[in-house]
């Protein structure tokens, strides 16, 4: 797990919170753990790097 945190505030409707909620309990992981999951999948199917000091942006990505 990284050293530092930072909030990453979400707006989602209701039903598919509790959904995803669910979801995750059902399978025994907080929804953070997930989200971090995808977040961790989506900067490696990029080719994005994030553990320098500076991360290396796909040009692709649009900062």
């Amino acid at each position: 797990m990284e050293n530092k945190t930072a909030r990453f505030t979400v707006l989602l409707d209701p039903a598919k919170k509790q959904a995803f909620e669910q979801l995750c309990a059902s399978q025994d992981l907080t929804p953070s753990q997930v989200v971090r999951q995808l977040i961790r999948g989506y900067l490696e199917q990029h080719d994005v790097s994030y553990g320098q000091q500076t991360p290396t942006h796909n040009p692709k990505v649009r900062s």
